[in-house]
This record gives C-alpha cells, sequence and structure tokens, in this order.
C-alpha cells in the first residue's frame, strides 16, 4: 500500500527532526542522511508499510543506521 505523497512528506519532515535532536545533529545533515538511508528507500516503495510505523520508532530506527554508518 502505498501512503499519499502529502502526509508521506510531512512524515518524513518529523522523522527527520526527531533523528536531528536525538543524534544532535544540524536538520540539513539529518535531511542529507535520511535521502540515502535505507529506511527511506523502504518508504519510499511503500515496503511493509512502513509509512505506518510511529515517527518514534522510524526515528529509532534512522538512529541505529546512523550509528552503523559512523
Amino acid at each position: 500500500m502505498n501512503a499519499n505523497p502529502i502526509l508521506l512528506q510531512k512524515k518524513y519532515s518529523r522523522i527527520v527532526e526527531l533523528f536531528a535532536t536525538k543524534e544532535a545533529i544540524s536538520f540539513i545533515d539529518a535531511l542529507d542522511f535520511f535521502y540515502s538511508s535505507s529506511l527511506y528507500q523502504l518508504m519510499r516503495d511503500g515496503v511493509s508499510d512502513m509509512h505506518c510505523m510511529s515517527d518514534e520508532y522510524l526515528a529509532e530506527d534512522l538512529c541505529m543506521e546512523y550509528q552503523k554508518k559512523m
């Protein structure tokens, strides 16, 4: 199932904001990392209804991916 593109963009924004706060990085750096992440690819492609998961859960998942790459 694919989410409404406008709602999905808003969800991306909330996730990136939470991620930036948790990792104490700039919003621009967080946004840059998000768009190159596997999480973004899964959400964009509608895999496993990732967009239905909470913002907090997805931000935590993004933090784990970030910490593995750093």
